[in-house]
């Protein structure tokens, strides 16, 4: 039997606790063109932020304009360098400390622009952040379950001092819904799918210690639900769900994977002992997609590491702390270890990007045309603690607002006015000005 009637968009197979969105079907499309529609010009923002600054002279290209060579850090964005816009020389003066203290000033200032106040307590002050400007109007005009994700691989810790005297919120978000009030990040790619496919976001502990425990899958419980749905499907429809369905699966492998390849408890590792990253970089990346795949939410932050992190990258063949290479003192070999943890970074980010270009929106296409991801650090150079020059990619071309394949250069031009038209890209209006000290949009946005 066939459906006489389309299917909403909003359609969810539901089982036990758990609740699964759809990806958009064909079957949807028809209900009127307002689906269509809406569902291809949903814009969508990822945030993807590493510590320490970047290696400059292995980063930036040479040329400008359409004339840019992929440096050798930026290799990995060859299968998408249309899709890429990268800009140097934006400043975000207002991530300088009151004495030390940059990275955590650098990283409260990253999305806010805005000052930090210099305290370890409880008292600590920032801004709202740009990720969360958007969410907040997106809730308004077209909400979805989600607001927005909040991501990272490293855990944060509460009040106390974490960077010459900046509290550890400042050291340990990005994401800010006011001055007070910094989005804390989930670290736990179960945690996350588990929020993503549950009944009214969040599952019972319960419920999910109970299908972890029989070795159960989230398709085993929307089973009956997918069936029915399957059986009333056309041929490209059904295809489109099993590939979905077997996409959700492998995630959902991955994500077990990580939970037992971890002790549950016991002594924290010693600062600086080595911490594989690949794994659950690589699960938060695909839940990102998966997000927004499903519109479950149009925004996601995600932090590589805190600020001012000292990880070792021993799978990259390096010994010591990523920090302490950041304080390269003009040694060549230092240079050389950046240049090795940077281009592995920046391919992290790419693997997000064409993840996001291969993957398609119901009307076929790509969600990367439709979306901004943005990819930044703190601070310029991890010795000098630079707060200008910063290394930005912003791949997408948000519905053609983002004029790609180009290296746009602004020195001094304050990276709020980058955050001025993301607002404008992201189709919020009337906002002219952002953190403290913008002056405008950016010169050269959209070509």
């Amino acid at each position: 039997m066939k459906f006489k009637h389309p299917i909403s968009r909003r359609t969810l197979l539901r089982g036990a606790g758990a609740a699964m969105a759809l990806p958009l079907l064909e079957r949807m499309l028809p209900a009127a063109a307002r689906a269509a529609e809406a569902a291809s010009s949903a814009r969508r923002l990822a945030v993807f932020y590493v510590p320490n600054g970047i290696h400059m002279p292995k980063f930036l290209p040479t040329g400008t304009g359409t004339e840019w060579e992929l440096t050798p850090t930026l290799q990995s964005l060859a299968p998408v360098k249309q899709d890429v816009l990268v800009i140097s020389g934006l400043a975000n003066d207002p991530g300088k400390p009151d004495g030390d203290g940059h990275h955590a000033a650098g990283t409260a200032a990253f999305l806010t622009c805005t000052k930090a106040f210099k305290t370890e307590g409880a008292n600590f002050h920032a801004g709202i952040s740009m990720d969360q400007v958007i969410a907040n109007y997106l809730a308004r005009a077209s909400p979805t379950r989600l607001a927005s994700l909040e991501l990272g691989n490293d855990a944060g810790r509460g009040i106390g001092n974490c960077d010459s005297g900046y509290a550890c919120p400042y050291a340990n978000n990005i994401s800010w819904a006011g001055p007070r009030s910094p989005m804390a990040k989930e670290t736990r790619p179960r945690a996350v799918f588990d929020r993503l496919f549950s009944s009214g976001g969040a599952i019972s502990q319960a419920e999910a210690a109970r299908r972890r425990a029989y070795g159960q899958s989230i398709l085993d419980f929307v089973r009956e639900d997918a069936q029915v749905l399957q059986r009333q499907l056309g041929v490209t429809d059904q295809r489109k769900l099993e590939e979905y369905f077997t996409g959700v699966r492998d995630l959902e492998k991955q994500v077990e994977g990580l939970d037992t390849a971890g002790p549950a408890c016991g002594t924290a590792p010693p600062p600086g002992e080595d911490e594989d990253p690949r794994a659950r970089t690589k699960a938060m990346m695909d839940l990102i997609v998966l997000a927004f795949q499903c519109d479950l939410t149009r925004v996601a932050t995600f932090m590589l590491a805190n600020a001012r992190s000292n990880k070792v990258y021993g799978f990259l063949g390096l010994s010591g702390g990523h920090h302490a290479y950041s304080h390269h003192q003009q040694v060549q070999a230092n240079f050389d270890a950046l240049a090795r943890i940077d281009r592995w970074e920046v391919e992290q980010y790419a693997y997000l990007v064409r993840r996001l270009k291969e993957t398609l929106e119901g009307s076929g296409t790509p969600l990367l045309d439709n979306a901004m991801v943005y990819f930044s650090s703190e601070v310029e150079d991890g010795n000098a603690h630079i707060h200008k020059n910063l290394p930005i990619l912003l791949s997408g071309r948000c519905g053609g607002a983002v004029a790609t394949g180009r290296h746009l250069r602004l020195p001094g031009v304050p990276l709020a006015n980058l955050y001025v038209s993301m607002f404008r890209a992201m189709g919020i209006p009337g906002v002219n000005s952002f953190g403290t000290d913008s002056t405008g949009e950016l010169p050269g946005f959209g070509g």
